[in-house]
């Protein structure tokens, strides 16, 4: 049983993770975030990068590192789920 939630929980972390990671690249390409499929990541990743891209400024006013921090900490975050599954869990 607790080894199907974290697979669960995992598979969750890694699909945020990897939405987060093809939206950036997005960015890359003039006009992909237009389309549907960029409309809809931006939906569902740019709130959790906002809060970053308010405290953590653009290099040289160009390049933005705030989402490496947002991946690091969804990391985190990852980690400490897994933390407390592990403890409510092996009771």
């Amino acid at each position: 049983m607790s080894v199907e939630i974290f697979q669960i929980v995992r598979t969750l972390f890694q699909i945020y993770f990897y939405m987060i990671l093809i939206y950036v690249l997005m960015s890359w390409l003039p006009n992909v975030r237009e389309s549907f499929v960029g409309e809809l990541l931006g939906k569902l990743v740019e709130p959790y990068l906002s809060p970053f891209r308010r405290f953590i400024p653009p290099i040289m006013g160009m390049i933005d590192i705030s989402p490496i921090i947002a991946l690091f900490v969804l990391q985190l975050a990852e980690r400490g789920v897994y933390a407390i599954l592990e403890f409510f869990l092996s009771r």
